[in-house]
């Protein structure tokens, strides 16, 4: 197994020292039933930087006004920051144009919303959609719930036992019927690369468009949506070191200007009768209402911190942590991991034999160790591998060798306690 490191388009900045990339989140200075916390359960949602934080309480402190229609200086500063946020958000993903950067509340508000404009627009009775056996709840329902009001099929790419996906199956998958694709970047559940620049090749070839779930990739990789070539792309503010309840929907211009809106109200209009409304241009067009202005503003504040850090130094350290990870639990007696593809990152999933692995997470915490049990919302996946559930360990830039130690420690506590 190895894991997958694209080459980094970040600019390097400074060394990578985790040590000191440790002083910049506080909540990991604390302790959790008298043991320092060893926080993996990253890939629910990462901590927050001291950068972010300051971000939200100064944006409260001194600029807090609504945008876009103000005349007085606050609402001009909190105007300047939200856009200033939407600049930030493009580069990091390298789109052409700001207006390509729709905000959102995460990834699953960003795929109902293609499901729901793209999709009905595009996707009819006898039509198909195509996702993976990866995927999870957020890529499966809004499908589901578009080909039952369509009267159209959802068909999965299957995976192999090693969680990997079968791509020639994707390959015959892809039929004149098909509408549109959607596929995660990285699974939540595994932590398997997909490789999206083939699938979206391979879709293409065939006139269809791609939407690429990157709610797990965002933290880890090297995100260039102009190099995928991908239609749309979704991130969550709160699995990149950000706020929660925000992200963005990334679309190429021409798809989100033949997009009807998603929700009417203020901000997404241009003018209004009650006999008709003009929208408003992009991205406004999909951004009623007042927005999460202080999460937008942190967002762009996460984007900041992940991008002045070094890419390389980065994503070597998480690969090390990974590897290092996979031999420690996986050399455990009892353990067998789960998910062991090509190319992966990040997430190490197992179970243990004999040991429901709800009960591994309780007795973990009391170790002072967070880790996520359960079907990570991504029950079909389990079904395909053959479990009801996993104990996931996901780690970020900010886990060290020591916590994967007190991982393992912890592990062997349960042994102990289910001999």
């Amino acid at each position: 197994m190895t894991v997958a490191r694209p080459a980094a388009r970040t600019a390097k900045t400074a060394p990578f020292e985790v040590r000191r990339i440790r002083e910049d989140f506080p909540i990991l200075n604390q302790k959790v039933f008298g043991k320092p916390l060893v926080y993996l359960d990253n890939a629910a949602t990462s901590q927050k930087p001291r950068a972010v934080i300051d971000a939200i309480v100064g944006f409260y402190e001194h600029d807090n006004a609504n945008i876009h229609r103000g005349l007085h200086a606050l609402s001009e500063r909190a105007t300047a920051a939200y856009e200033s946020a939407r600049g930030r958000l493009r580069r990091f993903v390298n789109a052409a144009q700001d207006r390509e950067i729709v905000f959102v509340r995460g990834t699953t508000e960003a795929i109902n919303l293609v499901a729901q404009t793209y999709g009905r627009a595009h996707v009819g009775a006898g039509d198909e959609v195509l996702i993976t056996a990866l995927e999870h709840h957020s890529n499966i329902v809004p499908w589901q719930i578009l080909c039952g009001e369509k009267g159209a099929r959802l068909r999965v790419v299957p995976i192999d036992d090693r969680g990997d996906l079968v791509l020639d199956e994707l390959e015959r998958l892809l039929t004149p019927k098909t509408r549109i694709v959607s596929v995660a970047h990285v699974s939540n559940a595994l932590g398997t690369i997909n490789p999206v620049r083939r699938i979206v090749e391979a879709a293409h070839a065939r006139g269809i468009p791609v939407l690429v779930d990157g709610a797990q990739a965002a933290p880890h990789l090297p995100i260039d949506v102009r190099d995928l070539d991908c239609d749309f792309y979704t991130l969550s503010g709160h699995k990149m070191f950000g706020p929660t309840g925000i992200g963005i929907l990334y679309g190429k211009e021409h798809h989100l200007e033949g997009m009807p809106p998603y929700q009417g109200g203020g901000d997404m209009i241009a003018s209004v009768t009650f006999e008709k409304t003009e929208y408003n241009r992009l991205p406004y067009k999909f951004e009623a209402g007042t927005p999460h202005i202080a999460g937008v503003i942190g967002l762009g504040a996460a984007v900041d911190y992940l991008s002045g850090l070094d890419a390389g130094g980065r994503m070597a350290h998480e690969e090390d942590l990974l590897a290092y990870a996979t031999d420690k639990v996986g050399g455990l007696p009892r353990v067998r991991l789960v998910g062991t593809a090509r190319e992966k990152t990040s997430v190490l999933s197992f179970v243990m034999d004999g040991v429901h692995p709800h009960d591994i997470g309780t007795i973990l915490d009391r170790e002072g160790v967070a880790i996520r049990a359960g079907h990570h919302c991504a029950q079909p996946l389990m079904e395909r591998l053959g479990v009801d559930a996993t104990a996931r360990a996901s780690l970020a830039l900010y886990n060290t060798r020591e916590d994967i130690d007190a991982l393992a420690a912890g592990l062997r506590r349960v042994l102990e306690v289910f001999r």
